[in-house]
């Protein structure tokens, strides 16, 4: 079942990915091929998916600190694949992740459907 967390973390994630994209692009003169790209917009769509499936509610705090958590594994992956390469994009995944709880803490639970 798709609750209400999870189509605004999918929603959230997919956002910032368009964000990291648009950074990226800029900080390397637009010369960053089309697969690194989708592959940078991708994480931030499996880090919102990984945050929304998340069920259990926690405090507020608690919950940015699981965001932060889960934006640092699932940007490390790129990070790792991409030989290092960006570690402006791997950071901002890590805030990406505090991001896409927030919202989700804040908008997600209203109604849960």
């Amino acid at each position: 079942m798709i609750t209400r967390r999870m189509k605004i973390s999918i929603i959230t994630g997919m956002l910032l990915g368009v964000v990291c994209i648009v950074g990226a692009s800029i900080r390397s003169g637009f010369e960053r091929e089309l697969y690194w790209l989708f592959a940078l917009w991708y994480n931030r769509l499996i880090m919102g998916i990984l945050i929304g499936a998340t069920w259990k509610t926690v405090s507020l705090n608690n919950s940015l600190l699981r965001g932060a958590g889960f934006g640092l594994l699932v940007s490390f992956a790129f990070y790792a694949t991409s030989e290092f390469q960006d570690p402006v994009s791997f950071m901002a995944g890590i805030v990406y992740g505090v991001i896409i709880e927030y919202v989700a803490h804040r908008f997600g639970s209203i109604g849960d459907s």
